[in-house]
């Protein structure tokens, strides 16, 4: 089908509220109309997965702005209202934030006491040797002592993923970038009410010692002990059971890429058969580009990371495919 009348490709990379009433109105005229059915009666179940829609990373000035990502969501949303009749489920993440986080300048200081730039990449060798250390004392928060952060730092280093990095502050519980972006807050309006079914948030990253990129599972899932974060069993589950799955979102080289690996960890896990249903939206997602390092640490390489993330998951049997194909 053909977008709504209010709306407008342009808009999409502009910040405004969003017009819940005039969405409403025309996605009823537009179900009773094309007698779009209920969501509750399809026959083939497809579930649209969408990574951190949010003001932080799509929208130009924001603080992680991912260059691309306003051209992705265009083809995103315009993806979604010309299928919006055969999408059954539409699930949302949100990545969510506070101030102190492990991740945030605020979480750590050097020996002036002075915090890090954003893009720091804290190692393990850098919090031994004290040229970072937590900037909350253990008595004002006992998850930041000294043993608990390099610990981090060790299990972050051993898993191969990422190093900890200094990220600005973004997504911030109660903020403007927390939002999802309008035009695409009005496509999950529409397709709800079109389609008589509610849109699935799914909050991510509260935890404050650990990152959270994938909307699955945290980076590290026990600390000095205790557990800090687990396996999203149930989101997994309620993906999964649906017929298709197509995934979209930001960033191509980190949120999108670390739940798609740990979807296809799980997969295998329980069936590999499963990972036939995953559909990977390749431009509806873009990298976070390289910080300006030389020489650049390979871990470091965004686009170079994002785009082996792809062909691993072609290889394991996920369908690598564009806006463009035919549902």
């Amino acid at each position: 089908m053909e977008p709504p009348r209010f709306y407008d490709r342009a808009s999409v990379g502009t910040l405004y509220l969003e017009r819940a009433a005039e969405v409403a109105e025309e996605a009823n005229r537009t179900r009773a109309a094309l007698g779009i059915p209920d969501a509750r009666e399809d026959g083939e179940r497809i579930a649209a997965f969408g990574i951190d829609g949010q003001v932080a990373f799509c929208l130009p000035g924001a603080s992680l702005f991912v260059p691309g990502a306003v051209e992705d969501t265009v083809r995103t949303i315009e993806w979604l209202y010309r299928n919006l009749p055969r999408i059954t489920t539409l699930v949302l993440s949100l990545d969510t934030h506070s101030v102190h986080q492990i991740f945030h300048p605020a979480a750590w200081v050097d020996a002036d006491g002075r915090p890090p730039a954003p893009f720091t990449v804290i190692s393990t060798e850098d919090v031994r040797r004290g040229r970072w250390r937590p900037a909350l004392r253990p008595e004002e928060d006992p998850a930041f002592g000294e043993a608990a952060v390099l610990e981090y730092c060790e299990q972050l280093e051993r898993s191969g993923r990422y190093v900890l990095t200094i990220w600005p502050y973004h997504a911030l519980l109660g903020g403007a970038s927390h939002a999802l972006v309008p035009a695409l807050m009005e496509a999950a309006l529409f397709h709800a009410v079109a389609r008589r079914t509610e849109t699935v948030f799914e909050i991510k990253g509260r935890a404050a010692v650990t990152e959270n990129y994938s909307v699955l599972s945290p980076e590290v899932r026990r600390l000095g002990g205790r557990t800090v974060g687990e396996f999203n069993t149930r989101l997994f589950e309620r993906l999964m059971g649906h017929d298709r799955l197509y995934v979209f979102g930001q960033a191509k080289s980190h949120c999108v890429r670390s739940t798609l690996l740990d979807l296809m960890e799980e997969c295998r896990r329980r069936d590999p058969a499963l990972l036939r249903k995953v559909h990977v939206l390749e431009d509806a997602m873009s990298p976070v580009p390289p910080p300006p390092l030389d020489p650049l640490p390979p871990a470091l390489d965004f686009p170079r990371v994002a785009d082996e993330a792809l062909r691993t998951f072609a290889a394991a049997g996920m369908r690598i495919v564009r806006t463009g194909d035919p549902l």
